[in-house]
């Protein structure tokens, strides 16, 4: 029996390229993300600044959409926002789109280089362990995006140990790990009568565990100056 990986939890300042890394943003980029491919986006692109996804539209791809926010709120000259619960009822076929973020995004462009670097939230967190136990690496830093801009990340630490946990071959209770979303810093926003972009619906949808059945997977685009993100079977 190999022995098991090393495990490191990084948050976003010290996020940086490893053997593999998982970035995990479970409010809410990477709940996203699998929507945007399951409602039919022929690419996900992540970028690191707002400047950055209106220049890759500009130069680029001018038929792309432009998704994302600053400290939550929906940028006012973008296309969509970053709610799942938006995407999901979107039409996307055939698409693509440029997401930017205040926590998620930074975390890809950050550990661009890594020999396997994943997008993960509790959505994906049973198909990321598959991938990661498929890869076999003998070290895994997961960054925990959320603990940043003085949050404590903790919907994020928790998804972590749920899949770190998986990876290592144990089979842990995710009520308790779910259960400590909500109560988060950032969880805390998403509350009935709470602010406009954060609707209670997308807490809820953060909290579909394993809702999809491949995780995300990321690397530098071949063509543009950005990270682009796909799904990835693995079992």
């Amino acid at each position: 029996m190999p022995a098991p990986p090393v495990l490191r939890m990084l948050d976003l300042d010290a996020a940086e390229p490893d053997e593999a890394v998982v970035v995990i943003d479970v409010l809410r980029a990477f709940t996203t993300v699998p929507w945007l491919l399951e409602r039919g986006a022929r690419r996900v692109l992540a970028v690191g600044t707002r400047e950055q996804a209106l220049g890759l539209r500009a130069e680029h791809l001018p038929d792309a959409l432009l998704a994302g926010e600053q400290d939550g709120r929906p940028y006012p000259d973008f296309d969509l926002g970053n709610s799942p619960t938006e995407v999901a009822a979107a039409q996307l076929a055939g698409r693509t789109v440029v997401q930017r973020t205040t926590a998620g995004t930074q975390g890809l462009v950050r550990t661009v280089g890594s020999g396997l670097v994943l997008a993960a939230s509790f959505v994906t967190a049973a198909a990321s362990a598959r991938r990661l136990i498929a890869a076999a690496p003998q070290r895994i830093s997961f960054v925990i995006t959320g603990a940043s801009l003085g949050r404590d990340g903790d919907e994020d630490l928790a998804c972590a140990e749920l899949i770190g946990a998986r990876v290592r071959g144990d089979d842990p209770d995710p009520a308790p790990l779910l259960a400590r979303v909500g109560p988060s810093d950032h969880g805390r926003h998403f509350t009935p009568g709470g602010a406009d972009w954060a609707p209670v619906a997308d807490l809820d949808r953060a909290l579909e565990l394993d809702r999809f059945p491949w995780s995300v997977e990321a690397a530098p685009a071949a063509d543009v100056p950005a990270v682009e993100l796909w799904r990835t079977a693995a079992g």
